[in-house]
Parts: C-alpha cells; sequence; structure tokens
C-alpha cells in the first residue's frame, strides 16, 4: 500500500467556513477518484501541531494510483479551488506500509 499524507498550514486570515469547506471537498474525493482506497481529513487538535492546521491521509494500492490521483480533474480542482487559496504552507510525505 502506499500512503500519502498532507499537513496543511491554513492561512490565519481565512474563516473556519472556508476552512470547512477545505475538509469537505477533500473528503468528496473519495467518491469521486477510483484510484483512492481510503481517504480521511479533519483539523488537527495535536498541541504538538506546529502552526499546522488540517491533515489528509489517503491510501491507495500502487504509486501508478497516486499517480492517477494527482493528476485527476477532480483533485486538481479542489485543490485550485479550495486548498490553495486558504492554505499559506503544506507538507506532503508518501510512503510505503504493510
Amino acid at each position: 500500500m502506499i500512503e500519502h499524507l498532507v499537513l496543511f498550514k491554513v492561512k490565519s486570515e481565512a474563516s473556519p467556513a472556508d476552512a470547512e469547506k477545505m475538509v469537505l471537498a477533500l473528503r468528496s474525493l473519495a467518491g469521486r477518484v477510483p484510484s483512492i482506497r481510503e481517504l480521511h481529513c479533519g483539523t488537527n487538535f495535536s498541541n504538538r501541531n506546529q502552526g499546522f492546521t488540517h491533515g489528509l491521509l489517503v491510501t491507495f494500492r500502487s504509486r501508478a494510483d497516486l499517480d492517477a490521483y494527482s493528476d485527476h480533474p477532480e483533485h486538481q480542482r479542489v485543490v485550485a479551488e479550495c486548498v490553495r487559496p486558504i492554505v499559506e504552507s503544506i507538507v506532503v510525505v508518501d510512503f510505503e506500509s504493510s
């Protein structure tokens, strides 16, 4: 399996409604991008968050499925419309799991 972990720092001027819209849009990808095996997204409640406010974890069967997700038009749309406008920083970690 391939795990795709993304940490987001939402801009301080972004509204809570915009952050919730981002989370819901990211969650909606699970039903729209066929290569997704599992998807989890939510608000970071850790007191060790280093300013990262939200997280996304997506599981794929293969690296090819991760690539298909990255290139999928729905993923591109959500990133352009709901993520980039309100996020100041992103960290991505992709790794193989057992």
